[in-house]
C-alpha cells in the first residue's frame, strides 16, 4: 500500500508503476482504492462508474476494471457537497460534513472491506492506494480509505513524500509519529518523490529521516516530466492556461468550475496539427479555431457560470462567425434551447436556458447512464467510447449510431455537433474530420502511447527504488 504524507505527493503515480511492475515480473495484480473524490470517472465493462485512476492503474495491470478497485466515489457538485457512488451506483448527494461526520461511514467501511476482499480472492497482490494524508487526527476514526484500510489488509505500507514542495522531513517525521503503534509496525519503508537535481546531494537527508523515524527510506525518485500518465483530477488544467498559437489549429476547451472527464482530450494535445488550450477568457476563446464544451459535473451551475462571464457570449459569437462549436456531455446539454431539474438532481434551479445552438431539450433524470459504448461516427467509421451522465436529450437528427441501435448526440452542420460520448476524440476518424484536414503524418496510437508510458514509469521506479527490499516485505 502506498500512502502520503499530503495531497498530490504522487502517490497515484507511484500505485500505476507498480501495477506495472508486478505485471511485468509475472503476477496477477491489481489496484484498489477504498474511496476516491473525482470528477474524473470511467465506465466499467459491465456499465458502472468508477474513478478513472483505478481504471488507469487497472489498464497497467492488463486487466478490465471493475467496481471493486474502487468502491466509495464522491463526485463533487459543489464546494461543499458531492455526489456519493457506491459500486458503482449512486447512492445521493451528500454534504462534506454529513459525510464525513455521519454514521453512515461504517456501513461504507464495510462495503469497502467485503470489496477488498473479493479482490484479493482473484489478484496478487492487491496494490493499495491512500487518499491525502493518513494522519489527519480529526478524521482517523472515520476514515475508510489509508490505515484502516492498512490493518484490515494487513498492508505491507510505503510513505510517500514529496519533496518538492518543501518541509520533508517535518512531514514525513510528523505523519508516523502521529500514528499508532499498531498503524507505525505496516509502515516499511519511505518514498521521497519528485526530486529535483542531484539525489547524491541528499544521501545525509536519508540517513536523517531513518534515524529519526527507525525505517528506511527505500528510494528518491527524481522529478520526470516526459512520463506521461492521466491525472486524477484538474488541478493541472491551469498549467496548460495559453493562448492561441499561429501555425496550429488552435482548440480552446472551455475551463469550467466542474469541468469533468478532462481526459477526453488527452489524444488531440498530443496531434502534431493541434494546438490546445484550457481557458474561461471570453477573448482567447474567440480567437480558437475550434472550442469546445467539456463535460461538467454541474450543467446548470456551469451553464449559468459561464453567462456571468461572458464566455456565453464569446461561444455564440464565435459561432456566428463561422468557428467550429462542440459540446461533450455536459457540454452538449449547454448547447441546447434549456436544460431542466424538475427532480433537482444538481440544485435547486429548475430550468435554465441554454445557449441556443442545437435544436434540443434536456431533462436531468434521476438515474444515471454508465456504459462502454461501440458507435458509428457519421457514417464514416466505427469508433469506441463511453458515457456517464444524468439526463435525457431527444435528437432528431442524430451524430452517432450506437451499436445497440439507438442514435447519440445532434449533429447540425460540421461546425456545431453534440454528443453524450466520453472518449470520442480517442478516434482518428473523428479528430480528422473535426480538423477538416488530412491524417496525421505519423497517426498517433493512444493505446500504444500508453503502453509505452507505463513501462517507462516501471523503469522509472526500478532505477531508483530498491525493489529487492520492497519484494522482500511482501507476505
Amino acid at each position: 500500500m502506498f500512502v502520503g504524507t499530503a495531497s498530490d505527493v504522487g502517490k497515484s503515480i507511484i500505485n500505476t508503476g507498480f501495477c506495472r511492475i508486478f505485471k511485468q515480473d509475472g503476477y496477477h495484480p491489481a489496484p484498489f482504492k477504498a474511496q476516491n473524490m473525482s470528477l474524473n470517472s470511467y465506465a466499467t465493462p459491465d456499465g458502472l462508474e468508477i474513478g478513472r485512476a483505478q481504471a488507469v492503474q487497472a489498464e497497467a495491470c492488463g486487466i478490465p476494471c471493475s467496481t471493486d478497485m474502487n468502491p466509495v466515489l464522491l463526485k463533487p457538485t459543489s464546494e461543499k457537497s458531492s455526489q456519493v457512488v457506491l459500486l458503482g451506483k449512486p447512492i445521493g448527494n451528500q454534504s462534506a460534513y454529513d459525510y464525513f461526520m455521519g454514521n453512515n461511514k461504517e456501513e461504507l467501511f464495510k462495503e469497502a472491506k467485503a470489496a477488498y476482499d473479493r479482490l484479493s480472492a482473484l489478484y496478487n497482490p492487491i496494490v493499495l492506494e491512500g487518499a491525502g494524508s493518513i494522519s489527519e487526527l480529526n478524521l482517523k476514526h472515520r476514515d475508510i480509505t489509508n490505515m484502516r484500510m492498512a490493518l484490515h489488509a494487513d498492508a505491507n505500507v510505503f510513505l510517500v513524500a514529496d519533496i518538492d514542495r518543501g518541509g520533508v522531513f517535518a512531514s514525513v517525521y510528523g505523519t508516523i509519529t502521529l500514528l499508532t503503534p499498531e498503524e507505525k509496525k505496516l509502515i516499511k519503508g519511505i518514498i521521497i518523490n519528485k526530486f529535483r537535481g542531484d539525489a547524491r546531494l541528499f544521501e545525509s537527508g536519508k540517513k536523517t529521516i531513518e534515524e529519526l523515524c527507525g525505517i528506511p527510506v527505500v528510494g528518491v525518485v527524481p522529478f520526470r516530466k516526459d512520463i506521461h500518465i492521466e491525472e486524477e483530477d484538474s488541478v493541472g488544467l491551469e498549467q496548460k492556461h495559453a493562448t492561441a498559437s499561429k501555425g496550429k489549429m488552435n482548440i480552446a476547451v472551455v475551463l469550467l468550475n466542474r469541468l469533468s472527464n478532462f481526459t477526453d482530450f488527452n489524444v488531440l494535445e498530443k496531434d502534431e496539427r493541434v494546438h490546445l488550450f484550457y481557458s474561461n477568457n471570453p477573448a482567447e476563446i474567440e480567437q480558437a479555431d475550434i472550442i469546445i464544451i467539456p463535460g461538467s459535473k454541474n450543467t446548470i451551475a456551469d451553464l449559468v457560470d459561464i453567462k456571468n462571464n461572458g464566455v456565453a457570449k464569446a461561444i455564440v459569437h464565435a459561432h456566428k462567425n463561422g468557428k467550429t462549436v462542440i459540446g461533450i456531455c455536459g457540454g452538449y446539454q449547454m448547447m441546447g434551447q434549456s436544460v431542466e431539474d424538475p427532480f433537482h438532481v444538481e440544485g435547486s434551479v429548475e430550468m435554465m436556458p441554454g445557449l441556443g445552438l442545437l435544436p434540443v431539450q434536456t431533462v436531468l433524470t434521476e438515474d444515471k447512464v454508465t456504459s462502454q459504448c461501440t458507435f458509428t461516427y457519421k457514417d464514416k467509421g466505427v469508433c469506441e467510447g463511453y458515457e456517464i451522465h444524468m439526463g435525457v436529450t431527444i435528437s432528431t437528427h442524430p451524430l452517432n449510431q450506437l451499436s445497440t441501435g439507438s442514435g447519440d448526440g445532434f449533429w447540425l452542420d460540421d461546425n456545431c455537433w453534440g454528443t453524450y460520448i466520453h472518449g470520442i476524440l480517442d478516434n482518428e476518424v473523428v479528430i480528422n474530420d473535426l480538423l477538416k484536414t488530412e491524417a496525421a503524418v505519423v497517426p498517433f496510437d493512444y493505446n500504444t502511447f500508453k503502453n509505452e508510458q507505463y513501462d517507462k514509469l516501471a523503469a522509472h521506479l526500478r532505477e531508483h527504488l530498491d525493489l529487492t527490499y520492497i519484494y522482500s516485505q511482501l507476505k
